[in-house]
């Protein structure tokens, strides 16, 4: 069974990590103009924030795609994907439209998240860097030995004593 949900596992991994990939580039080209609007949040030391997250937004998907330390890296993304989402989309400092649209934003961030952590929880599958480098990957399952039948053993008695003549 856990063989068919390998390829299930590999996509779930290929999309969550095709999901961070965009903001991750374009955090990555344009790191000061990131740590500008971390300031503009009042957020300390912003370039140092900036560049941690574009550290994990490019190292992290690359990770997830690959299936390498899934515990480590589902729950730092989950991490940072809820850090993110507190401090650009502060949906409790708008009002009207906008604060809907960075609410929905917000949850998207936390729906991020929580598929982190069953990344994190389920592992990567057998279609990974992880499961072929414990033998687990392959196409098919590998067919069950068919248990042998057991004959019936015969239990070796002792002689019985036969009955002297008297």
């Amino acid at each position: 069974m856990a063989a068919r949900n390998d390829g299930i596992l590999l996509a779930g991994r290929l999309l969550l990590a095709s999901s961070l990939l965009p903001a991750a580039i374009a955090r990555a080209l344009n790191p000061s103009g990131f740590a500008l609007t971390l300031a503009a949040t009042g957020l300390p030391s912003p370039n140092a924030v900036a560049t941690a997250s574009v550290v994990v937004g490019l190292f992290g998907p690359l990770l997830l795609a690959l299936g390498l330390l899934p515990r480590l890296v589902g729950l730092g993304l989950a991490v940072h994907a809820v850090v993110m989402g507190l401090l650009l989309h502060r949906f409790w400092d708008f009002s009207g439209a906008v604060a809907r649209v960075e609410q929905e934003l917000f949850l998207a961030q936390l729906g991020l998240a929580a598929g982190f952590v069953l990344y994190a929880v389920t592992g990567p599958g057998g279609w990974s860097w992880q499961g072929w480098w414990h033998g687990t990957a392959r196409a098919e399952p590998a067919p069950a030995a068919a248990p042998a039948a057991k004959a019936p053993r015969k239990r070796a008695s002792a002689p019985r004593p036969t009955k002297a003549a008297a």
